[in-house]
């Protein structure tokens, strides 16, 4: 049974806020904490303002988020580590050998798919990866 359920991407603004959202949303109140990390983070950042207008389209809301450092101590303190690129977990395993056999990816129950990064690009490239994640948490909620 996983208790903390953490996502990992890169500025912590854009895709893991978004996907811990709506991992949180997507899992009820089953007792799951669900939380993110950057690799490289913009710390104390809200949420990237097109990532959250998407989510307040689906309903949802990241406006409490502030953006955080991944650190061996967060990485302890999870069950279970989602990442949106490979490039990711090899990092993480670097950071964290022993976080290696809890990292996976997003989009590992689609082929083990890469979830891109948004930043800094039109609302389209937004959307996109809207999708993407959104089969990610659906994928994964079976196995939470």
């Amino acid at each position: 049974m996983f208790k903390h359920i953490l996502f990992v991407c890169v500025g912590n603004i854009c895709r893991s806020p978004s996907a811990e959202v709506m991992l949180r949303d997507a899992l009820g109140d089953r007792g799951i904490q669900v939380t993110s990390a950057g690799l490289g983070a913009l710390v104390d950042h809200g949420i990237d303002a097109t990532a959250q207008a998407l989510l307040v389209e689906h309903g949802l809301d990241g406006t409490a988020h502030r953006a955080r450092q991944i650190s061996p101590a967060i990485l302890s303190a999870a069950d279970l580590v989602l990442t949106m690129e490979r490039k990711h977990v090899k990092r993480i395993t670097e950071l964290a050998p022993e976080a290696s056999g809890k990292t996976f990816l997003l989009g590992k129950w689609q082929d083990d798919r890469d979830i891109p990064d948004p930043y800094r690009q039109q609302r389209p490239a937004f959307e996109h990866v809207y999708k993407l994640m959104a089969e990610g948490v659906e994928s994964w909620k079976r196995y939470l």
